[in-house]
């Protein structure tokens, strides 16, 4: 969508490696005003999916899913990358590769939060070969949960994760999806 698109051209930075930072709007500082629109934008394209949760992985994928989440009026939750003392009970377990890191990491989420009865939207702020992604949908279906559709903020259309889920049947919305990077330019797909 235009005023993402428009905001990343302001303030977004690529680097070398085909990393697009944008930190000072997106996933460090956060622009409330902006993650509202975002918010909308997924909840006007998913408002009619019976959506009773959003489901994201920690940590940059919160901010965004929350405003969805007010939107929505349902709750968020999201998947950790650790195991942390206080995550107790029956856990849902999948493995993702971290582009960004450059490692695997396990996500889990509270088996109580999640199941069959559950239709759910799953949000996140990047997607670029789509493991984090297919970590949450492998989560969901071991749960049973019905996944309505993906929402995420910024894609990397040229590193292929969004196409091979939209192959797969998935609803997947992007709102600013990247088919060419550089240091000296970006090329945004056309009707995004």
């Amino acid at each position: 969508m235009k005023f993402l698109e428009d905001r990343i051209l302001k303030d977004g930075q690529v680097r070398p490696g085909e990393i697009l930072k944008v930190d000072s709007f997106l996933n460090h500082q956060l622009d409330v005003e902006l993650l509202q629109e975002i918010g909308r934008a997924f909840y006007e394209y998913y408002k009619d999916k019976g959506i009773t949760k959003i489901i994201t992985v920690e940590a940059s994928g919160i901010a965004i899913a929350c405003m969805a989440g007010l939107f929505f009026k349902v709750p968020v939750v999201f998947a950790k990358k650790a195991k942390s003392k206080n995550l107790d009970g029956d856990l849902y377990v999948s493995t993702a590769h971290s582009y960004t890191y450059g490692r695997n990491f396990n996500i889990t989420l509270a088996k109580k939060f999640l199941s069959e009865k559950d239709t759910v939207l799953l949000i996140d702020d990047f997607m670029a070969r789509g493991e984090a992604m297919k970590a949450l949908i492998s989560i969901c279906h071991t749960s049973g949960a019905k996944i309505a559709g993906v929402g995420i903020a910024i894609e990397k259309g040229f590193q292929g994760g969004g196409d091979a889920l939209r192959q797969q049947g998935y609803d997947l919305l992007s709102l600013a999806v990247i088919d060419k990077m550089d240091e000296n330019s970006l090329v945004f797909r056309p009707g995004t």
